[in-house]
């Protein structure tokens, strides 16, 4: 298959792109370095140098004989988005290239503003030139697990079954957003599933989990290969900066009382989630829903198991409850379903001492490199 991969330079657009090359897809990957740029502003730094999308395809090439064309752009400029589109006609497109992140789009009326317009106008790209330039293809759009907030019932998948004065309907899950960055989330799965029922697209949403880990399978030909690794509050998911804050000494920093709990899953997942959906894509008009994760755990349960790893490797990890910077409830129900990728036959990788501690002792090496003071940025919601 022609797969096109939006946003291919990120944390995980990087490694599904060569994932799915290794797989015998042809590959493209379009980005405009967002993230980086926004790092740079921010001054929050990467656990290492990542060589830039250019450098990274000839590396891939040189070590897997994959070939992975590589697509400079904005994917706001229609003009870019047309000439990509036309170019590749693509059999699916993978949809990563958002603003990714919650705390970055609670920051100020700037960053807020760029979250809407790059996350709403990206999408309503894609979909019109999916309509335009090749109408079967099949759009693997990144959601999030976080667009359905903590319901005090089952989070089903996707899809709700609501019986009302005696009559029946199926209707999208309701959504209640913790974040702007997961509002607009919620904004893209509405535009996609008017344009589902309106032209007849096949599309898949992901909802996902916050990922954790370093390594991939195709990682493990050269270092240099490894995805971006954020440590910091803004762009660093939780896992990661919990492991990062053990290696240097600094307390974990669990946020308010710590029973939020939520779905995780590991880097080979997301990637195994996206191959089992390309390759098994939705109907013409439909939206399918998944959600993607594995287990989940309260953030006082990640903080444990952080300690105990750390612990085993003499880092004397300590944990501290700090004032929750988050308008969220920490003791909540939480009980979402997720068989639908089990079942197209993921088999997931759980979070286990192994794991943590390969990713503490590759931390350790790069221990020089991170500075404790982008760690902590207390990014309050009010």
């Amino acid at each position: 298959m022609r797969i096109l991969v939006l946003g291919g330079d990120g944390y995980l657009g990087w490694p599904s792109a060569m994932h799915l090359s290794a797989s015998g897809h042809e590959v493209a990957v379009a980005d405009n370095y967002l993230r980086r740029r926004l790092c740079r502003e921010e001054k929050v730094n990467f656990l290492y140098e990542v060589p830039d999308l250019n450098e990274r395809a000839a590396l891939w090439q040189s070590v897997s004989g994959h070939q992975i064309a590589v697509h400079i752009g904005d994917l706001n400029r229609w003009d870019f988005v047309a000439d990509l589109f036309k170019k590749i006609s693509p059999h699916a497109v993978v949809h990563y290239a958002e603003q990714p992140a919650a705390p970055y789009s609670m920051l100020n009326r700037k960053a807020a503003t760029l979250t809407l317009r790059n996350n709403l106008s990206v999408t309503a790209n894609v979909i019109f030139a999916v309509r335009e330039f090749c109408p079967d293809a099949h759009i693997v759009k990144l959601g999030t697990m976080g667009e359905y907030g903590t319901p005090d019932i089952d989070i089903e998948e996707g899809w709700l079954e609501v019986e009302h004065k005696g009559r029946q309907h199926k209707f999208l899950y309701p959504r209640q957003a913790g974040s702007l960055y997961h509002t607009t989330k919620i904004m893209d799965t509405d535009l996609l599933w008017f344009y589902v029922r309106t032209w007849g697209l096949r599309v898949t949403d992901l909802m996902q989990g916050p990922v954790y880990g370093i390594f991939t399978d195709e990682t493990e030909k050269d270092e240099r290969l490894l995805p971006f690794f954020n440590y910091d509050e803004i762009f660093g998911t939780v896992l990661n900066r919990f492991v990062v804050q053990a290696v240097v000494g600094y307390p974990l920093t669990v946020y308010g009382q710590g029973g939020q709990t939520r779905g995780y899953l590991n880097i080979k997942d997301t990637l195994n989630c996206v191959r089992l959906s390309v390759e098994n894509p939705a109907d013409s008009g439909e939206l399918r829903i998944f959600n993607q994760f594995t287990e989940a755990f309260s953030i006082n349960d990640l903080a444990e198991r952080v300690r105990e790893a750390g612990n085993q490797l003499k880092l004397n990890v300590k944990i501290e409850h700090v004032e929750n910077p988050r308008i969220e409830a920490e003791e909540h129900y939480y009980n979402p379903i997720h068989t639908g990728l089990l079942d197209l036959g993921l088999a997931p990788h759980y979070l286990s001492e192994s794991v943590l501690l390969e990713m503490m002792q590759f931390i350790i090496k790069c221990k020089k490199m991170i500075k404790k003071d982008q760690i902590y940025r207390n990014v309050k919601w009010s």
